[in-house]
């Protein structure tokens, strides 16, 4: 396939990232590598969006900390960003409406229509302008002049900086009016973009928990956007499926991040992170990024056992 003809992605992943750790960062490029491999995907971007506040979860610190132990571990990349939306918000909010949230967000950015899942993958969708303006790309008859997957999320990026998905200063994250005037529309060429969720097995796993999620929204978010999903423990992904309607109904969107290899970083977790760091554990350094680490102990987080 041509990389115009792959499905372009950008993967979300929701959580609390309290703290965020190497695994977290582990499971994107994971993800990543797998998408890749299988000839079909190409991963354009990476979203970190830290759950709210009031969330409730016990031990969970100011999203102010979170946010900003987030923005140290992809200080380094250049394809994953921290997304400060949901902490922004009045209260908490659904995962299916922090991904439509973005997928609105992208559409006014670019100007074009996001694809979702049950969209044929020959429908071009970056590329149709919901408004009329010169193309960014004159020359389309021009190879050259045709833009990559990194030069698409680079524009997006870019488009970013003026609103929430961006790299902001430690200690305040810019956030405007979402409805301002963003200028002229971006146009690609024909590209199929999609919003997938990335998530831990346990996400996964949840979804089977009678009244823990609405029929609803799991509708949407396997059904109309998808997700990926990275095992940890070896958990038994087709088990889990089989226990849930739902997952079984949409199981083609789906997509299982298979790996022979058991790597370290699968078993790390903020709640190991959270008690290394209680008990003076030099294993921290195997959980956690160093930046992290020293925000942390600057901060005084998580030293108590409330957190």
């Amino acid at each position: 396939m041509t990389e115009s003809s792959k499905t372009h992605v950008i993967l979300l992943s929701c959580g609390s990232f309290n703290p965020i750790t190497k695994g977290h960062i582990h499971m994107f490029e994971k993800a990543r590598d797998y998408l890749h491999k299988t000839g079909r995907f190409i991963v354009i971007g990476g979203i970190v969006s830290p759950v709210h506040d009031s969330y409730g979860k016990p031990g969970l610190v100011s999203s102010r900390h979170r946010l900003a132990m987030c923005q140290l571990a992809v200080q380094s990349s250049d394809w994953i960003r921290v997304d400060p939306w949901e902490c922004y918000q009045d209260t908490w909010q659904t995962t299916c409406s922090v991904l439509e949230h973005h997928r609105d967000l992208m559409k006014r950015v670019t100007g074009c229509i996001l694809s979702n899942v049950n969209t044929p993958s020959s429908t071009p969708v970056i590329g149709q302008p919901q408004n009329q303006t010169q193309s960014l790309y004159q020359n389309h008859s021009n190879m050259k002049h045709k833009p990559t997957a990194v030069k698409v999320w680079g524009k997006l990026s870019e488009s970013f900086s003026r609103m929430c998905c961006v790299r902001p200063q430690m200690d305040r994250f810019p956030f405007v009016d979402e409805n301002a005037n963003l200028g002229t529309t971006m146009r690609y060429e024909e590209i199929e973009l999609r919003i997938l969720l990335l998530c831990g097995s346990d996400l996964l796993e949840s979804f089977c928990i009678p009244g823990l999620w609405k029929d609803s929204d799991m509708e949407v978010i396997v059904g109309d956007f998808g997700i990926v999903v990275v095992p940890r423990d070896g958990a038994d992904t087709e088990k889990i499926m089989n226990h849930s309607s739902i997952l079984r109904k949409f199981k083609e969107n789906i997509i299982i991040v298979k790996d022979d290899m058991n790597h370290p970083m699968s078993i790390v977790s903020s709640t190991k992170s959270r008690l290394a760091l209680q008990h003076g554990d030099g294993h921290v350094v195997d959980y956690l990024s160093q930046p992290v680490i020293d925000y942390i102990l600057q901060s005084q987080l998580y030293i108590n056992a409330s957190g």
